[in-house]
């Protein structure tokens, strides 16, 4: 794309992963404290931010917010991942399709209830595609569970 790449964000690296904590409001409480605004990359600027994930969604609200209060014209998202819609039973504490943000509104409806001018997800395809890179086709089957984004579980589960 050609467009300058800077750091908008400084991260307090003393406060622990948010995404982990057992309450909405502690992990509120916690991006609160975990980042910072570089007001000079900032101000007067139109920002588009990446993230790895959008899980629950309290994260990105007040960042967008921190961006704004600094001077940001517009803050547009794209994130790396496809949207989290299907709990994870391989490893990810998600135990229900409620707690999550994409699950419940689309990315039109996201981008207005945190505040962003625009927000866009990677594809399944485009993860599968990322994450095989590389792979020589002489290694066979490689398979990569999309689950949390598909509702295809490998396995079938049992309750």
């Amino acid at each position: 794309s050609e467009i300058k790449f800077a750091e908008v964000l400084c991260k307090n690296r003393y406060v622990g992963r948010t995404f982990i904590q057992p309450s909405t409001r502690l992990r509120q409480l916690g991006v609160a404290k975990k980042f910072g605004a570089l007001s000079g990359n900032v101000k007067g600027k139109r920002i588009i931010l990446i993230d790895d994930s959008i899980v629950r969604g309290n994260t990105i609200g007040p960042i967008i917010k921190l961006l704004r209060n600094a001077g940001a014209k517009e803050v547009h998202i794209r994130v790396a991942s496809p949207p989290l819609m299907y709990p994870c039973y391989m490893g990810i504490n998600i135990p229900t399709s409620e707690e999550l943000i994409a699950n419940r509104l689309d990315s039109v409806k996201l981008a207005k209830h945190v505040g962003a001018d625009s927000l866009a997800y990677l594809s399944v395809d485009g993860l599968v595609q990322a994450v095989r890179h590389g792979i020589p086709k002489s290694v066979g089957q490689v398979g990569h569970c999309t689950a949390c984004l598909t509702g295809i579980y490998p396995e079938k589960l049992e309750w």
